[in-house]
């Protein structure tokens, strides 16, 4: 892991190229935060380097900078952190506070997930007349049923577990009094989460964070300083002084990632320019050179096939089950790799896929110790692959479970005729009017799907009980979702720890002190990246008439609902066009946005 550093000084707008000394040497540690942070690196981070570094350069950065003096300042630089990535860093700040290191958070302005990341911080500074918002913690639902019905579209859905809760969206103009139970207790659980972090960091009772509270749902800089919220409000040009109390106080900024291996200049313009065609033909070295720890990546909605990279709606979309075997298997035969977290961000997706990547883990861990690391979410297929490792790590405000299953269609044939769309449906075979887009499902269709869905759900039983041994489904399965601790006290999960921990602790359980962490799916030859790329290139996707193109689309979407909001929107989207391909998918509701 390669760290990065340029000198600044403050007071000074941008970075002055320096020789750059120890940060022994009386420097300010500086570690900027800027959007969302990656899960893993991009697929040409070997080529040209990390760019944006992922969340785990991120905690590693914040606990190296434990080991040397000096204070560290995380400024947060328009930062769209998620309640668990808050936890994963907030985590690595407390172990470099515990070795001595003093841990500053600057901003300016803070929402309620910036609060609770400077709850794990020694001071909160913010830059003076700046904003501090923290209404409370607020949870928004879609539910489609009288849009579905207005516009000639019945959701013909069926669920098995009183409590998943996937079909109500569609079938629903209001939630049932089991999704309400199952929803309100897990809502319940992540606000106490957030409250306790505040209260612990900021040292407040219950009743000094109500009154905080009351007041800031949306305060100036010295209203926040006296809820306590903030300890002091400073000018960026003061910074220095206001850490250090030094007026020369030199930041050196600390850059997380590491360097790719694309370099020129200086030597003989042919062989470089064979050098470079030869790094851009080539598949890049993935290979471990010293004793490692995996970490096998499950991000996304869970699909058959390859992963995506882009999906219907851009980003991160899917992760297929072929591409997660083969890189299972990648791992397995690996000598040097002799541990391996699956690092799981997943509100689940096809059944099918699910059990494939079930298989991979299990024949997996027949041969080396398979640790599971949760992010946000393993929900559903998340959690069915999550039960196939060895011990599983939450954040306090993971969500898993959804242990149930969800099937069904949308039939159009009420929008074909407001439409003046006449739809022509010809099969042959018992069962070839499965998917026809017009008709709802016949009585003995509905109980044919509601029969597969069941020997599915069962399976599903069967798998977390035989990876979870002390787990009671009575109280787990049905679609019910825990938090963090909540899921430990379920045995639903082992310990509560990001994925820092996880490979610290396997690394100890392996005896492990000298080790190397690679990431896997591998990354990609340059020529099979241009070729993903290519697919539809001039097109951005089909158009729709009056609407344009999907990456339109998607851009006036994430414009509608938000940059913190869109990946679960996004995610909600891609889950809902498995249906286009089978009747039955292990998804959880996705469209649950938190704010």
């Amino acid at each position: 892991m390669g760290l990065r550093r340029a000198l600044t000084i403050v007071g000074v707008v941008g970075a002055v190229a320096a020789s750059v000394p120890a940060l022994g040497q009386g420097k300010i540690g500086l570690l900027e935060l800027k959007g969302a942070p990656m899960e893993k690196p991009s697929e040409l981070a070997w080529l040209l380097g990390s760019g944006e570094p992922t969340l785990r350069e991120l905690t590693e950065a914040i606990r190296d900078a434990g080991d040397e003096p000096g204070p560290l300042v995380i400024r947060l630089k328009d930062a769209h952190l998620n309640r668990t990535q808050v936890e994963e860093l907030g985590a690595a700040m407390s172990a470099a506070r515990k070795k001595g290191k003093k841990v500053h958070v600057f901003a300016e302005s803070y929402e309620p997930a910036d609060l609770v990341l400077g709850s794990f911080a020694d001071k909160v500074m913010i830059q003076s007349g700046g904003p501090v918002s923290l209404p409370g913690m607020f949870m928004e639902e879609m539910y489609l049923a009288d849009t579905l019905k207005w516009i000639g579209v019945k959701a013909d859905m069926v669920q098995v577990g009183d409590f998943k809760g996937a079909n109500e969206m569609y079938v629903n103009a209001a939630p049932s009094a089991a999704w309400e139970t199952n929803i309100n207790q897990l809502l319940d659980s992540l606000y106490g989460v957030m409250r306790e972090e505040l209260k612990s960091g900021r040292k407040l009772s219950d009743a000094k964070l109500d009154a905080a509270m009351n007041v800031a749902w949306m305060a100036d800089d010295e209203e926040a300083v006296k809820t306590g919220l903030v300890d002091s409000s400073v000018d960026l040009t003061g910074l220095g002084v206001a850490v250090s109390g030094k007026a020369d106080a030199e930041f050196e900024t600390l850059e997380p990632g590491t360097e790719g291996a694309l370099k020129m200049g200086g030597g003989n313009p042919m062989t470089e320019m064979m050098n470079l065609m030869k790094v851009f033909s080539e598949a890049p070295n993935h290979k471990p050179k010293e004793p490692t720890i995996a970490i096998v990546h499950i991000d996304g909605v869970i699909i058959d096939g390859d992963s995506t990279a882009g999906g219907m709606f851009g980003g991160e979309a899917s992760v297929g089950a072929r591409t997660i075997r083969n890189a299972l298997e990648e791992v397995r035969d690996e000598d040097l790799i002799k541990g391996v977290v699956i690092r799981v961000d997943s509100p689940g997706g096809s059944a099918t896929a699910s059990e494939v990547m079930w298989q991979g883990i299990k024949r997996l861990a027949e041969k080396k110790p398979v640790w599971v690391s949760v992010g946000s979410m393993a929900a559903s297929g998340g959690y069915y692959v999550s039960v196939a490792g060895d011990r599983i790590y939450v954040n306090p405000s993971s969500i898993v479970g959804s242990i149930g299953v969800v099937g069904g269609k949308m039939s159009m044939g009420g929008l074909y005729e407001w439409a003046k769309i006449k739809v022509v449906g010809r099969g042959r075979g018992p069962k070839a009017d499965l998917f026809d887009s017009s008709k709802a499902w016949t009585p003995d269709q509905l109980v044919m799907v509601k029969d597969k869905m069941t020997r599915t759900f069962d399976l599903f039983k069967k798998r977390v009980a035989s990876g979870r041994k002390e787990i009671d489904l009575s109280k787990t399965a049905g679609g019910w979702l825990f938090a963090g601790q909540k899921a430990i006290d379920m045995k639903m999960a082992d310990k509560v720890g990001g994925l820092d921990v996880t490979i610290q602790d396997l690394a100890a359980e392996l005896k492990m002190e000298d080790y190397a962490v690679l990431d896997y799916p591998a990354p990609r030859a340059i020529p099979e990246i241009i070729e993903d790329a290519m697919k539809g290139f001039g097109a951005a996707g089909p158009k729709i008439q009056g609407l344009g193109t999907e990456s339109q689309m998607a851009s006036m979407l994430k414009e509608i609902v938000g940059p913190r909001a869109w990946p679960q929107v996004r995610s909600a989207i891609s889950g809902l066009m498995l249906l286009r391909d089978q009747p039955v998918v292990l998804v959880m509701p996705r469209v649950i946005v938190v704010k």
